[in-house]
């Protein structure tokens, strides 16, 4: 997983005594109500910058984005934008925009809170905090808040740059401005297995459900101490199975020995230095694939990594690539799964995969199932920019998850252990494509 540089945070103490009257899916006619009669929004209410907590969840191509102010170019009705906040108990809170109008003079917007629906007038071209009202949030979780057009005498509904948040709970948002993007991203977690020494072979199952593979999807199967291996989601029609070695510590390139049919050699981008090796598969969710790795001492002072790749629909072990790293003299270490999205515009979707019946193979020969691992995370996660993650064992298997604001976060740092199955692979390595 990429190294992010970690940055110090705190969350501030939210005030009390914001009451008013509250409302639990009122039409929207009371909505406007609750809006006129909403306490006025305190000075030291919570700024929760769309920049690092909004996205374009309905983009009818109108042209609006999500930049460094917040919303622009919001000129389509039927245009959808949401942000997030996650409150850790229960309780009212009132919200207010912080907005200001460019191109017309007069809108309204509807601003829908966690399904009760609001109507704001924007006036004016002086940025304001418009107040919206109060709602009652009944249990810890995150909150979305919907933004839709309803009029406009201009161009533009408005520019919106944060929403304001009084409630007694404790709120958690993205408050880091230097990663936004790496907020938006959402959090990328792990699971770290426990494997023998002098493991040469490497052997795992990933089953992704279906309907939690959203574009920016990478779902790592085989992670090692100089490289991983997984399948991608690059687009509405092209998947990807990858395979990537760093380079040497020293600099030292990694080089390729050799490489499957149709497999496509490139080099890392904005994540070090190395190789890289994909192939262009459309895997299917809800189908179990098998991954094996090898790392193997040539002699000579190098390492040589290797990758195959076992589809049900085809039926046989697919060789992906055997890296060359110099300056490396080791068999596999640090074996471990994870799950990211690497488009920051995908990051409201959420993601699922479940590890299953990983075993390592010695330089003996000897297999050995691994039922032990450790659950963490990034950046992100230890900055609790963002709190949509979870990991454990789930129906025997090992499962993490990410992105899709749910409620319940599971924390990081913890041990599971999942049940054996005693199901060696039938992988004889001896006769495995090259």
């Amino acid at each position: 997983m990429k190294q992010r540089r970690l940055f110090l945070y705190s969350i501030a103490l939210i005030l009390s005594g914001c009451g008013g009257g509250s409302a639990t899916s009122p039409p929207v006619s009371e909505a406007r109500i609750l809006a006129a009669k909403a306490p006025a929004i305190a000075a030291s209410a919570l700024t929760v910058a769309l920049a690092g907590n909004a996205f374009i969840t309905t983009d009818t191509g109108g042209g609006e984005i999500i930049n460094a102010s917040g919303l622009a170019n919001w000129n389509n009705a039927g245009t959808v934008t949401s942000a997030y906040f996650r409150m850790a108990s229960a309780g009212s809170v009132t919200l207010g925009l912080d907005a200001k109008l460019s191109g017309s003079n007069n809108s309204s917007i509807r601003v829908t809170v966690n399904g009760t629906p609001f109507t704001v007038q924007l006036a004016g071209t002086a940025s304001n905090t418009y107040t919206v009202g109060t709602v009652n949030v009944p249990a810890a979780g995150y909150v979305k808040v919907d933004l839709q057009g309803i009029s406009k005498d201009g161009g533009y509904f408005g520019d919106v740059s944060a929403l304001r948040v009084s409630t007694t709970a404790t709120v958690n948002y993205a408050n880091d401005a230097a990663n936004y993007y790496w907020s938006r991203r959402g959090p990328s977690v792990n699971i770290g297995y426990t494997t023998p020494a002098n493991t040469e072979y490497f052997y795992n199952e990933v089953t992704v459900p279906a309907g939690q593979d959203p574009i920016g999807s990478y779902f790592m199967a085989n992670g090692f101490g100089q490289g991983y291996f997984g399948i991608q989601v690059k687009s509405t029609t092209e998947r990807w199975i990858l395979f990537s070695v760093w380079d040497a510590d020293n600099g030292a390139l990694t080089t390729l020995v050799n490489k499957g049919a149709s497999v496509i050699k490139d080099s890392f981008d904005g994540e070090g230095t190395g190789g890289k090796a994909h192939l262009v598969y459309n895997w299917v969710a809800g189908h179990t694939y098998r991954f094996l790795t090898r790392a193997h001492p040539d002699g000579a002072g190098g390492t040589n990594y290797s990758a195959w790749f076992y589809a049900p629909e085809v039926g046989s072990w697919t060789f992906i690539a055997t890296w060359k790293r110099p300056a490396t003299t080791t068999y596999l270490t640090g074996a471990y799964s994870f799950v990211e999205n690497f488009v920051d515009t995908k990051g409201y979707l959420g993601r699922r995969v479940s590890f299953g019946n990983q075993w390592a193979r010695n330089v003996s020969g000897a297999w050995s199932e691994v039922t032990t691992a450790n659950f963490a995370g990034d950046a992100t996660v230890a900055n609790a920019q963002r709190m949509d993650y979870a990991g454990g064992v789930d129906s025997g298997q090992f499962y993490l998850r990410n992105g899709g604001f749910f409620a319940t976060y599971v924390p990081v740092g913890q041990n599971f252990t999942r049940p054996a199955t005693g199901q060696q692979p039938t992988v004889n390595v001896s006769t495995l494509p090259q």
